[in-house]
This record gives structure tokens, C-alpha cells and sequence, in this order.
């Protein structure tokens, strides 16, 4: 398939970039980390993205959704990356509104959907446990009643835990820690007895959360997909989730490589624009080099998702490796080139650098997705 959005994405692509750009610049994160939100986002914001049908483009038709696609969101994730736009909107309509989509039961996708379009039902993936991406390292316990399940165990890292209506947890229902076998995704209320929930605003302003479970008490109908099998299930919301963050890395790169070039074009040393020096040229020219190629595996790890590829999984590490790479060093680039300016409050490189540090790291780095495509490829 050709690497190139057809004229309904990239009409959506032109209305994000465009509203984000008017309603959430960069100056909102700004003001939301200055005034310590209770939320972490704009309600206002999160409710003209409803309004839009942003948080639908992933629900089917039949649920209240658009049935857009993933390359569809994808725009918008990159559009999100260039303003760094906080809001629900990964974590619940593209993670939440996804697992929900892919595995859950009639009932669960009647009942929850139509909310999550609306806007109305927050959701957040809790998986790890550690300080780094391992799901085969879970061991958070669920022990079966006869009744139910009983979860004990904590999480971190959870994006927008501190926010979220209901929890997909993911727990150990049988097996060994280290494998693959015995793990079952849970739908748990956050207002369920024994739940706790302790915000933590990470380095780049944005909203994680501690959980912690207590003999949380959950029913047979809360299982989210098969029983013992939710591993082949999390690697598919995974794969989602970083095909998306690759996306916002991308805007990150593209957006803090545009306001460089602009910075090299006006500012002047010893008389001259520096812009004119040879040796910042070579790394703005190698800088664009490697940003048309993030854009290139972005949008073919999206097409995969979308079209349901075999090879989705390979594309999508490949895509959040090198991404991954690129927003480092387009970041690095942008605060060296701008001088001490670069590393002042004042100026927003700080944001875009803290935040790509922060979702470079999210659901594995890019050593952890060089080595998993290098096991997908068989080495």
C-alpha cells in the first residue's frame, strides 16, 4: 500500500493540526503544570474533542464510533505530539476503546462503548509493576472464589490512572512469572472496595498513577477475552498503544525540528545569521533525513494495524525503535542548536523534551522493540 494519506485522512489530519493549534497550544501544558489541575487536562478541551468525535474513531459504527481506522487517529496522535496536547484520549479511546473492541463480550462492548465515544467512560491500561516495560514480569495475583476473582497486587505508571472510571488490569490467573501462560485482563471500577489510587505527575506534567489492590473482589462477567490467554490480547493493545505514541513522537520531532529551522533562520552570531553556518546545516539536512523516514514507518505500522496485516506486530516495533531515536535526537538537536536558551524555563524545547523521554520509554524503549522485532523476525 502506497505511503500516502487519502484525501478523508488527511482532511482530518489539516482540522486536528489546526484545532489543536488554536485551542491547546503548548502555553495550556504550560498552565495546567503551573496551576497543579485536579485532572491533568482541560474538561473544556476534552469535551470539544468529543463534540469532534475524536474519542469514537476507533468504536464500530454500531457502538456510537466512526470506524475510522487507526491511521485516521494516527493523525491526530501526531497532531497531539506537536502541541503536546494532555488528555484522556490515548489512554481511553485509543487503548481503552481498542481492548474493549478486539476482545470484549457483547455486553461489555454494549454497555461500555457507547460511553467511551461519548466521552463519558474514562479508561486506563494497568500492566507493569516494575520501573521498566515487562509484561512477562507481572505478578499481581488473582485468585479464583466461587464467585469470582481476588485481586492482590500494585501497578505503575498507569497513564491517567489517577482520572480513569474503570481499570484494565492485567493479572496472573494461573502460571509461572517470566511466561506467557496464566494472564487474564480484568475490567476493574475504580471506585471498587480495595482499590487505591495515587496520582503521580511525571517529569514531562503529565498524569500517571500508583495502583495498589487489596482483595479486590471482581465477577466472572469482568474478564476481559479468554481466561489464562490475555497475553496474546495485551500484545495487541500494546501494539496499538506504541504504533499511537509513535505517532505522537513523530509530531514531537517534526514539530521541535520546524521551530529550530525558524531559530537558525533569525537568530545572528558575530553579525550572521547562524543559519548560514555549514556545520548546523549538515545536522539540520541529517535531521531531515531521518524525520521523513519515522514519518514513513509511522504511517506503514498504522496501515498494518488497519488492514489487519500479519507482519502488524514487526511493523510497529520497527516503528516505535526508530522513532524512538529520532525524537531523541531531533530533541537533543533543538535544545544544543537554540544555546543556553535551550535549557531555560522560558522556552518550550523543555516540554517537548521531557515529554519524548517520557513516551519513548512507555511500553518498552527502543532497545526492548529492536530485540522483540528481532525475535518477531526470528533471529
Amino acid at each position: 500500500m502506497a505511503l500516502i494519506l487519502n484525501e478523508e485522512q488527511q482532511m482530518l489530519k489539516e482540522s486536528a493540526d489546526g484545532f489543536l493549534q488554536e485551542a491547546a497550544p503548548v502555553e495550556a501544558l504550560r498552565k495546567l503544570r503551573d496551576e497543579r489541575n485536579a485532572d491533568g487536562f482541560s474538561r473544556p478541551l476534552w469535551q470539544q474533542m468529543t463534540d469532534m468525535g475524536w474519542p469514537g474513531i476507533l468504536i464500530p459504527e454500531q457502538y456510537g464510533g466512526l470506524a475510522f481506522g487507526h491511521v485516521g487517529m494516527g493523525q491526530i496522535s501526531e497532531a497531539c505530539g506537536r502541541t503536546l496536547t494532555a488528555s484522556p484520549l490515548f489512554a481511553s479511546a485509543v487503548i481503552g476503546a481498542s481492548a474493549l473492541s478486539l476482545a470484549g463480550s457483547e455486553q461489555q462492548q454494549k454497555e461500555l462503548l457507547p460511553k467511551i465515544s461519548a466521552g463519558e467512560l474514562l479508561l486506563a491500561l494497568a500492566v507493569d509493576e516494575g520501573p521498566r516495560h515487562a509484561p512477562l514480569a507481572i505478578a499481581m495475583a488473582a485468585k479464583k472464589t466461587s464467585s469470582g476473582y481476588v485481586l492482590n497486587g500494585a501497578k505503575q505508571f498507569v497513564v491517567d490512572g489517577h482520572s480513569a472510571h474503570t481499570f484494565i488490569v492485567c493479572a496472573r490467573t494461573n502460571g509461572a512469572v517470566g511466561t506467557d501462560e496464566g494472564l487474564t485482563l480484568f475490567l476493574v471500577d475504580a471506585a471498587a472496595q480495595g482499590v487505591q489510587v495515587e496520582r503521580v505527575i511525571m517529569t514531562d506534567s503529565r498524569n500517571s498513577a500508583m495502583l495498589r489492590f487489596n482483595d479486590v473482589v471482581v465477577d466472572h462477567g469482568s474478564i476481559l477475552g479468554e481466561l489464562h490467554g490475555g497475553y496474546t490480547l495485551l500484545q495487541q493493545v500494546l501494539d496499538i498503544g506504541n504504533a499511537h505514541l509513535a505517532a505522537e513522537l513523530l509530531g514531537i520531532s517534526l514539530e521541535v525540528f520546524e521551530r529550530t529551522v525558524k531559530y537558525l533562520q533569525e537568530r545572528k552570531q558575530f553579525g550572521v545569521i547562524i543559519g548560514s553556518f555549514q556545520g548546523l546545516q549538515h545536522r539540520a539536512a541529517h535531521l531531515f533525513s531521518e524525520l521523513q523516514q519515522a514519518r514513513s514507518v509511522v504511517l506503514r505500522a498504522l496501515q498494518a494495524l488497519q488492514e489487519n496485516r500479519p507482519d502488524r506486530a514487526r511493523q510497529v516495533s520497527i516503528a516505535k525503535a526508530k522513532v524512538s531515536e529520532v525524537a531523541q535526537l531531533a530533541t537533543n538537536e533543538a535544545i544544543q542548536m537554540h544555546g543556553g536558551i535551550g535549557m531555560t524555563d522560558e522556552l518550550d524545547m523543555g516540554f517537548f523534551i521531557k515529554r519524548a523521554r517520557v513516551a519513548e520509554q512507555l511500553y518498552g524503549d527502543c532497545r526492548y522493540h529492536l530485540r522483540r522485532f528481532a525475535e518477531l523476525a526470528g533471529y
